[in-house]
């Protein structure tokens, strides 16, 4: 008998483009929240958007409280929840980038509250996906949470965002190129289960924004449009699959022994999209695709060398032949690979 049962927990509302900002009040009536609003953000989204949003807020008969995130850490999530059970929140906004986004995130999945995502910059698909990213030492923690409700992404905000958020943006969706073929390697390998649907979504998103990096522009509302679009998709992609798989393979993986070993030296973005580099040689060879990865990053400005992150050849080497011990996820790396192939790769490519 056919038993076989999934969730999809998909956002109700993507509200994207020029001047959206204004219309959160809106959004958020139309989801039925009760309760007061808690804004979470950070310092600079603070003074960029949070005025707006509270006096939107306040002019409809709202009571918003803002509360400041300073850093991502365990201890900032519980900071939103004393916070939220102080004015007994009825839902949670997160306003800004990844940071207040993924804190907000998981405070609401913790509260188990409506959550609304407002990015300020496109620089991961963290703004509309399921899953928090927190670092904590040496490691980054993935954790599970509730996809927003709606996703309010204002492009004019996000086009004025530091470019290096943008093109680290484009580079996470770029990465999925190498994501999805470790995906589809463990589903034949390990018998991993892989969903057909959110992989193709993943690829064709990569596979879009490859085609279009020519047209990513520096300031231009419409690159902000193509980004945040290919943002939501990756996101959708796995929540239908119900794992991170759709979007994150060694190339992860890789980028997270980054973050141990250089932290804080290069944004998650920079370091996903150089590492699917290396990760697409791995599985295709010289004769793959990662020279028209590696084109699309350089045409938009994004890194496309390990120096050009700010880290040298022996760590990126490190993290290369290390990253399969992060977590039981099988991909290209196998079981880990000797430091020989990791150089060759990375030469080859140009990495180094």
């Amino acid at each position: 008998m056919f038993s076989k049962s999934t969730w999809i927990r998909l956002p109700r509302s993507v509200v994207v483009g020029h001047g959206v900002l204004d219309r959160a009040v809106e959004v958020v009536d139309e989801l039925y929240l009760d309760g007061r609003p808690l804004i979470v953000t950070s310092p600079t989204p603070e003074e960029l958007a949070a005025d707006r949003l509270v006096d939107d807020f306040e002019a409809a008969g709202f009571e918003p409280a803002v509360a400041i995130v300073e850093e991502a850490s365990f201890s900032a999530v519980e900071d939103v929840l004393e916070a939220a059970d102080e004015i007994d929140a009825g839902y949670l906004i997160g306003l800004g980038g990844g940071k207040p986004i993924d804190i907000a995130k998981m405070a609401a999945d913790e509260l188990n509250c409506g959550f609304v995502s407002v990015p300020t910059a496109a620089s991961h698909d963290g703004i509309v996906s399921g899953r928090g990213s927190v670092p904590e030492g040496d490691t980054r923690h993935s954790v599970a949470a509730h996809p927003p409700l709606a996703v309010i992404a204002d492009t004019e905000l996000i086009a004025n965002a530091p470019w290096r958020l943008t093109t680290a943006g484009c580079a996470d969706i770029i990465s999925n190129y190498t994501a999805v073929k470790d995906w589809q390697l463990a589903h034949r390998l390990k018998n991993v289960e892989y969903s057909e649907y959110a992989g193709a979504l993943a690829q064709m998103t990569a596979e879009m924004l490859v085609e279009r990096s020519d047209s990513i522009k520096r300031g231009l509302e419409e690159s902000a449009w193509v980004v945040v679009k290919a943002l939501v998709s990756s996101g959708v992609a796995m929540s239908i699959a119900g794992s991170s798989r759709p979007a994150s393979g060694a190339e992860h993986l890789i980028s997270h022994q980054l973050d141990r070993i250089a932290p804080g030296e290069a944004l998650h973005g920079h370091q996903v999209g150089i590492a699917s580099v290396v990760t697409e040689y791995l599985h295709s060879g010289e004769g793959g695709e990662w020279k028209q990865v590696k084109q699309a990053l350089a045409s938009i400005d994004a890194p496309t060398t390990a120096s050009q992150l700010g880290i040298d050849d022996e760590q990126f080497i490190e993290a290369m032949t290390t990253a399969h011990e992060i977590r039981d996820r099988y991909t290209i790396l196998g079981d880990g690979i000797e430091e020989d192939a990791a150089i060759e790769a990375a030469t080859t490519t140009g990495v180094l």
